[in-house]
C-alpha cells in the first residue's frame, strides 16, 4: 500500500473488443474505486498504465473470450509484462480477473485459469469471486453470478446484443467482485505495513 494514502490502489487493465468487457471493467472498477487502463486495438497500454500497474496495490485483468481463451491484444500485453515480471515489480501484488463472451460457456473458464496463471507467475495473490451461484429454478438472468463462477466474474453477452444490453446481473456480480477485490487488497497492505 502506498505509504501516503490508507486506501489501496486497484488499477484495471482491460482489452475490450466490442465495449462488453469495457463496461464490464467499468463496473469493476466501480466497486473497487479503481482506475481504468484499456489495452487498444494493437495490444498496447500506454506509459502511464504500465506506470500505473508498478505503482497499484491490486490489478485486476480483464479480456474478452475469443477462441477458449483471452484476445491477442491482451496477450501482447501479457507477453509485455515480462519486463515487470523480471525485475519482481509485481512480486505480493493483489490480483483478479474477469470475462465475457457471447456464449453461455464459451470456454470463459480457460480464460480466468489464464490469468490466475499470469498473476501467479508474477508472484501474485489471487481473489476468488466470493458469491454463490445463482442455480435454482427461481433463478434470472439478472440475479448475481448467474453464470456460477468460482474464480472470478463471467458474463454473457448476445453476439448481436449492445453493451447496453449486458445482464445487469453480470454488471452486479463485476461490481461486488470490484469490491472484493479491494477489501482483500486493504487487508492485505494492512499485514504488509504491521
Amino acid at each position: 500500500m502506498t505509504a501516503s494514502n490508507s486506501t489501496p490502489t486497484t488499477v484495471v487493465v482491460y482489452h475490450s473488443g466490442y465495449g462488453h468487457t469495457q463496461r464490464m471493467a467499468e463496473a469493476v472498477a466501480e466497486g473497487a474505486g479503481a482506475t481504468l487502463h484499456a489495452i487498444d486495438a494493437e495490444g498496447n497500454l500506454s506509459d502511464d498504465g504500465w506506470a500505473a500497474l508498478d505503482a497499484a496495490d491490486a490489478i485486476i485483468f480483464g479480456s474478452p473470450t475469443y477462441m477458449g481463451g483471452p484476445s491477442w491484444q491482451f496477450k501482447k500485453f501479457a507477453d509485455a509484462s515480462s519486463k515487470p515480471w523480471f525485475s519482481a515489480k509485481w512480486q505480493d501484488k493483489v490480483f483478479g480477473g474477469f470475462t465475457n463472451s457471447a456464449s453461455l460457456n464459451g470456454d470463459k473458464l480457460n480464460t480466468l485459469q489464464y490469468f490466475v496463471l499470469l498473476a501467479g507467475q508474477h508472484g501474485g495473490l489471487w481473489v476468488s469471486l466470493g458469491i454463490k451461484p445463482a442455480n435454482v429454478k427461481a433463478s434470472k438472468r439478472d440475479d448475481a453470478n448467474r453464470m456460477g463462477s468460482y474464480i472470478a466474474p463471467m458474463a454473457q453477452s448476445d453476439a448481436d446484443a449492445a453493451p447496453d444490453e449486458m445482464s445487469v446481473g453480470d454488471l452486479e456480480t463485476a461490481r461486488l467482485y470490484g469490491a472484493r477485490v479491494s477489501s482483500v487488497a486493504r487487508r492485505h497492505a494492512s499485514t504488509q505495513l504491521a
